[in-house]
Order: C-alpha cells, then sequence, then structure tokens
C-alpha cells in the first residue's frame, strides 16, 4: 500500500525537538540580522555630508526668497555730499594724483580745468577720458547728480566757485537804508573786492593770463595791458564777459556771476596799473 497523504512527517522526538527549535531561532536570527542592517543604514547616512540634518533642510528649503526693499536706498544714495562721494569713489586717483588725475586741493592741477567751466568738467567726468578716466569714476551706479556733486567738490577744493544743480546763488547784497557811506566803509568794500577778485583769478584765469597762452595779456604787464586800458573799464568788462577772439565768454565758467568776472578784471587791471 502507498504512504498515506496524511502521513505526519515527525516521527521521532528528536524531529520534533529540532522543528521547535527552528521555529525560535529562525524568527531571532531574522530579527537580529534586520537590527545590523538598520543600525548600518543609520551609521552611513549619520557619516555622510549630504543626509545631515542641515543638508536636508537646505534641501527642502524654497527655490527664491521674497526680500522687501527698502523704498529709500536709493534715495539716500543721491543725498551722498560730494565729499562722501570723492572719499568712496573718487580718491583713489584724485587723492594722490594716479594716472594724471589733478589732485585734490593742487591750485595748480585744477586751474586749466577750472577754466574750461563747470558743464564741461562735469560731462567729462560722466563720459570719461579715454584710458586715462573711466566713465563715472569707474562706479556706473553713480547718477549724473552724484558725479556734479564730486567735482563741484574737488573743484572747490582748489578755489573754484562751482555750485551743484539745484543750488540756491547767494544771495545779493541789500542796499544800505542810508544813503551815505563813510570812507571806512568804501574801504573795506575795495578790499573785499580785490580778495573776490583774487580768488576767482586764481581759481581760473590764471590758466591763460598767469602765462600770456593764446595773446592772453600776462597778469601785471603794464606794456601787455596798456592799449586795453585805453579802451576803458567798461570795454574790458564786456570783452571778458561775451568772450573776445580766443578768449571765451566768462573765461570758459559759464557758471560765474557778470559781478565775478568783473572783479576777476578789476583784480588784473589793478596789477597792471
Amino acid at each position: 500500500m502507498g504512504r498515506s497523504e496524511h502521513e505526519n512527517p515527525i516521527k521521532t522526538p528528536k524531529q520534533l525537538i529540532a522543528v521547535v527549535a527552528l521555529a525560535f531561532l529562525v524568527p531571532v536570527v531574522i530579527i537580529v540580522l534586520l537590527s545590523q542592517f538598520m543600525a548600518n543604514i543609520r551609521r552611513v547616512d549619520k557619516d555622510n555630508p549630504a543626509m545631515t540634518n542641515e543638508a536636508v533642510a537646505k534641501r527642502l528649503r524654497p527655490v527664491g526668497d521674497v526680500v522687501l526693499a527698502d523704498a529709500g536706498g536709493a534715495a539716500a544714495q543721491v543725498q551722498r555730499s560730494g565729499e562722501e562721494i570723492y572719499n568712496s569713489v573718487c580718491s583713489a586717483c584724485h587723492a594722490v594724483g594716479a594716472a594724471g588725475a589733478p589732485k585734490i586741493g593742487d591750485k595748480d592741477d585744477w586751474a586749466p580745468r577750472l577754466g574750461k567751466g563747470q558743464k564741461v568738467l562735469v560731462e567729462t567726468a560722466i563720459k570719461g577720458v579715454g584710458k586715462m578716466m573711466p566713465a563715472r569714476g569707474g562706479n556706473a551706479d553713480l547718477g549724473d547728480l552724484e558725479v556734479e556733486r564730486a567735482v563741484v567738490f574737488m573743484a572747490n577744493s582748489a578755489g573754484g566757485k562751482f555750485r551743484e544743480s539745484g543750488e540756491p546763488a547767494a544771495a545779493a547784497p541789500q542796499k544800505s537804508a542810508s544813503p551815505a557811506i563813510s570812507a571806512q566803509q568804501k574801504s573795506a568794500a575795495s578790499a573785499t573786492a580785490i580778495a573776490d577778485g583774487k580768488k576767482i583769478y586764481e581759481a581760473g584765469c590764471i590758466a591763460c593770463h598767469g602765462a600770456g597762452v593764446a595773446g592772453a595779456p600776462k597778469a601785471g604787464d603794464k606794456t601787455a595791458w596798456a592799449p586795453r586800458l585805453k579802451t576803458g573799464i567798461d570795454a574790458i568788462y564786456a570783452s571778458a564777459i561775451k568772450g573776445k577772439g580766443a578768449m571765451p565768454a566768462k573765461g570758459g565758467n559759464a557758471a560765474l556771476a557778470d559781478a565775478e568776472v568783473k572783479a576777476a578784471v578789476d583784480y588784473l587791471v589793478g596789477m597792471a596799473k
């Protein structure tokens, strides 16, 4: 007869013990192996820089951040003074006269440039000059007004009388309520006019009249000034204000008031008498 399909494979006590032992040990071995496997995974993650908490948090951050710009930032920058702009941008060259830049406060360096006038100097600073001076001093973020302020600061440090755009002109002197002027007052006014004329001359006129450039009558040269003095002071005033021949109007400085030009003429004429 054949073996019964329902015959029990365990026939001896040893087989029963072996089956019970395996039933107990196999799950334990599986649990131990799984524990070691998970521990190894955690250790690998811990040693991997890409799996640190910081690295994971960084990867989970949004692609961009929303930043609210300070609406007053640009306005605050425009409000910088000419001296502040000079210190932060222009001083790199103008403090020491690098690459032929006119040194700050050096009247000899600035004299021929002041003679060209404020408008020309500002336009030159904005556009630059070849390889010697980059446009806007090398700072493309500077606005035209900031460049002008820096130019005015540097020019005036060398004796110029430039004014920033929007800056009010000097107030005209008030007329005295009394029609009579004492001799002492006249003397004081004359001394002031001479001092102002000298400053204007040294700030711009000296570029040509200091050495007699382009036929300009040299300061203090009586022979050169003699024929001009014969035409009368009003004629000399008119030539200086409107320009004549090689001499540009107002000596090339359109920012000068007529009274300032006349003061410079008075100073030059005084030296030639």
